[in-house]
C-alpha cells in the first residue's frame, strides 16, 4: 500500500517527463486491497508448502501450555489434540492494542491489521497513535487522497533520532497529512449517519476537541499473544509490567528448553528479521552444532513514511548519552535526489546524517537517511557499520552518481565545527 501511494506520486510527477497522463487519476481501493490480499493469502500458502515439503507438521490450532513439555492445542472445530517435545520454540508475536479507556474505541475503531483487508476505502480518517506504524498507515493514507489526521499524545517515533522523526512528520504536515499533537481521545460515537464523531483533550490547554471521520485506526502499541499460552503451567517468566517473555542471550525462558523469539521476548526489536534470523540461529544451535547467538546490535530498519527513513546504530541522542557530548561528532547534509528535479518536487527533508565518535578514526556509530529508496540505502551501509567501518573509511569510499546513496559519502560538514578538518579535498 506504500507503493502504491508512492506510484501516485509519481503519476503526478509523469507530465513533466513528457507522459500525457489526464490529472487527477483516480485510485480504486477495492482493486489494491484485493491485489494486496491475494498476495498475502499466495505467501501463507507458499509457507504451508513449504513446510509439507520439508515434512513438517502442520497443525492449525489455538495452543497453551499443560506442562512444560506438552502443548494442548484446540482446533476450530473444538477438537483437541495433545503433542510433546523435547524442545518448545513460542513466537507468536503480538497484536495490535486498543485503548481500553477510550469509551466506543473497541466498538468503533479498528486496527492496523485490519486496515489492509478493508474491502471498501476507510474515507476520511484518524489515525491515533505516534508509533511507525501510525506514520505509515497515515502516509500511504494521504497518499491514496484522503483524508488524513494524526492525533499523537507525544513525540512522533518515540526511541528514533528525534531529529529525523521531527523531518518525517514536517514532510508528512506538507503533503496533506493533518496532526494534532497533544491530544488524547476520550470517546468514539457512531452518529446517525454513520460517521464516528471522535472528543479528544488538548493536554497542553485543557480544552476539548470534536471531529467526525469515517474511519478511526487505534495505532497505540502492540501487545504480546502470550495470554492464552497457559505460561504459568510450564514455568515460564514473563515481564510483570509487559507481559514479554523474559529469555537470556540463548533465546532460552526460564525453562532451559522452551525458547522464545520475536515480538512476544521481553527487550528485543519488534521487527520480523531480527526473528527470522533468531529463529535461524536457535534452529542451528539445536541441531546443526553451532554456538552462534543472535547479536542484536546495529540492527537496521526503516520506517516506511512517504518519504522513508533509514537508520542503523545509535540515535544522535544515543550516541551522545552513551559517549558524551564532547566525544560525538555527527556529519550531516541536505540534498535534493535527482528524480526531485526536473518534476520540482520539495527537498526540503533530504537529509542524511552519520554519527561518529570524534577521536580518530571515527568510528560510525549511527548512520540515518531520510528519502527515497532508504531501506535500500540502509541495507548496504549497514554491513559496514555492522565491521566497525570509520568515518575515514566510509569518506575514502566513491560514490555511485547519481544516487541518494552517494550522499553518504559525501559527508563533510560537521554540526560542531563546519568543514571536516580530517578529510582533504573538501
Amino acid at each position: 500500500m506504500h507503493q502504491a501511494a508512492l506510484l501516485g506520486g509519481l503519476i503526478r510527477d509523469a507530465p513533466h517527463y513528457g507522459w500525457e497522463v489526464a490529472q487527477p487519476v483516480p485510485h480504486d481501493w477495492r482493486k489494491m486491497a484485493e491485489a494486496v490480499q491475494n498476495h498475502v493469502k499466495s505467501l501463507n500458502w507458499g509457507h504451508r508448502v513449504q513446510l509439507h515439503d520439508r515434512k513438517v507438521k502442520y497443525f492449525n490450532v489455538k495452543a497453551g501450555f499443560v506442562d512444560e513439555h506438552t502443548v494442548r492445542g484446540v482446533a476450530k472445530g473444538g477438537k483437541e489434540i495433545l503433542l510433546s517435545a523435547d524442545h518448545i520454540v513460542i513466537a507468536t508475536g503480538g497484536r495490535p492494542r486498543y485503548p481500553a479507556h477510550v469509551e466506543g474505541a473497541l466498538e468503533y475503531g479498528i486496527t492496523s491489521d485490519d486496515i489492509f483487508w478493508l474491502k471498501e476505502s476507510p474515507g476520511k480518517t484518524l489515525v491515533v497513535g505516534a508509533s511507525y506504524v501510525a506514520l505509515e498507515c497515515a502516509g500511504f493514507l494521504t497518499g491514496l487522497g484522503l483524508d488524513t489526521t494524526v492525533m499523537m499524545r507525544s513525540i512522533p517515533l518515540r526511541g528514533f533520532d528525534q531529529q529525523m522523526s521531527s523531518l518525517v512528520t514536517e514532510h508528512m504536515a506538507s503533503h496533506g497529512t493533518r496532526f494534532l499533537r497533544g491530544c488524547t481521545p476520550s470517546q468514539v460515537r457512531r452518529l446517525p449517519d454513520g460517521q464516528l464523531q471522535v472528543t479528544w483533550e488538548d493536554c497542553t490547554t485543557g480544552k476539548e476537541g470534536t471531529g467526525t471521520f469515517s474511519t478511526v485506526l487505534w495505532a497505540v502499541g502492540r501487545v504480546p499473544d502470550t495470554r492464552s499460552l497457559n505460561l504459568e503451567k510450564a514455568g515460564v517468566d514473563t515481564s510483570p509490567n509487559t507481559q514479554k517473555i523474559l529469555v537470556d542471550s540463548r533465546e532460552a525462558t526460564s525453562v532451559p528448553h522452551i525458547y522464545a523469539i520475536g515480538d512476544v521476548v521481553e527487550g528485543r526489536p519488534e521487527l520480523t528479521p531480527t526473528a527470522v534470523m533468531a529463529g535461524r540461529l536457535l534452529a542451528q544451535r539445536l541441531f546443526g552444532g553451532s554456538s552462534a547467538l543472535m547479536d542484536y546490535d546495529k540492527v537496521p530498519t526503516t520506517v516506511f513514511t512517504p518519504l522513508e527513513y533509514g537508520c542503523v546504530g545509535l540515535s544522535e541522542e544515543e550516541a551522545v548519552a552513551r559517549h558524551g557530548q564532547e566525544r560525538v561528532e555527527v556529519y550531516h547534509a541536505h540534498y535534493k535526489p535527482l528524480e526531485f528535479t526536473v518534476p520540482g518536487r520539495d527537498a526540503s527533508q533530504c537529509y542524511v546524517k552519520m554519527v561518529c565518535l570524534r577521536e580518530p578514526p571515527q568510528l560510525v556509530l549511527g548512520l540515518h537517511f531520510l528519502g527515497p529508496n532508504a531501506g535500500e540505502v540502509t541495507q548496504g551501509f549497514a554491513v559496514g557499520i555492522k565491521c566497525g567501518v570509520s568515518y575515514v573509511q566510509v569518506m575514502q569510499t566513491v560514490g555511485i552518481h547519481p544516487t541518494c546513496s552517494e550522499e553518504v559519502v559525501k559527508l563533510r560538514i560537521s554540526k560542531r565545527s563546519g568543514l571536516d578538518p580530517t578529510v582533504t579535498g573538501c
